[in-house]
């Protein structure tokens, strides 16, 4: 499915596509990012963001193309890959009957994490005001408090490649601004960030690079600047018609 490809961090993407049947749901996407750059993810409902992000974060197959994430084929090897990667999905992802600390726990021993990830796990509750949460069970929480959940847990082990599947839908305004910081956070330590979000002036602020997508096309791909304000958001429009 894949071939040898010489690339060393990030994100490198070619010529992906993901066919559900008939369906063309993702159809020949090429993206690069290198370490430390931040990707915003754009586009109508199917335009194709989530499978995108599902393949990087190595829970969906590709039908055809090339993915290497941190400089692992990740269509090759998915397990290796998905060790380097933060995945928050757009939908589901925690166990209904688990409390936020048991999912926290969970995490860190699959991933082998040193002892001192509780105190990772701490600082970040307390940021995205979860601390009070630690003992719920999910399936009690709002659909914000769920979002908040996905990012602390796409980011507890300080990944190389973080991946957020629209981290704001439906998060007040201090989640948004915990979450502004933890990808701040991660970039400053070389990580690559691609955020998928519908809401234009969000993804603007979370990352340099815009790229929109269309049919499960790369229709534009630039600086976010280049969609801010009022004519950012007519020139976005412009895009998807």
């Amino acid at each position: 499915m894949s071939s040898p490809h010489p690339t060393s961090t990030g994100v490198d993407v070619r010529n992906l596509v993901v066919r559900f049947g008939r369906q063309l749901a993702v159809d020949g996407v090429t993206l690069q990012i290198p370490s430390g750059g931040t990707v915003a993810l754009i586009g109508r409902n199917g335009a194709g963001k989530s499978t995108t992000l599902r393949v990087l974060g190595g829970v969906l197959p590709a039908t055809s193309g090339t993915v290497f994430i941190d400089g692992i084929d990740a269509l090759r090897h998915p397990a290796q890959a998905r060790a380097t990667v933060g995945y928050c999905p757009d939908v589901g992802g925690l166990i209904p009957r688990a409390t936020l600390w048991e999912h926290l726990e969970l995490s860190a021993t699959m991933r082998g994490l040193a002892p001192d990830w509780r105190a990772r796990a701490r600082d970040l509750l307390t940021a995205f005001d979860l601390v009070g949460a630690a003992d719920r069970i999910t399936s009690d929480f709002s659909h914000g408090m769920a979002r908040r959940t996905g990012v602390v847990l796409a980011a507890l082990h300080r990944p190389s490649v973080l991946l957020l599947d629209e981290p704001f839908d439906g998060v007040d305004p201090l989640g948004v601004d915990a979450t502004m910081h933890t990808i701040s956070d991660l970039v400053a330590d070389g990580s690559t960030v691609v955020v998928s979000t519908h809401l234009l002036p969000l993804a603007v602020a979370a990352c340099s690079r815009a790229v929109v997508l269309s049919g499960g096309r790369v229709v534009s791909d630039g600086l976010s600047a280049e969609l801010a304000g009022t004519s950012g958001a007519e020139v976005y429009r412009s895009l998807l018609t």
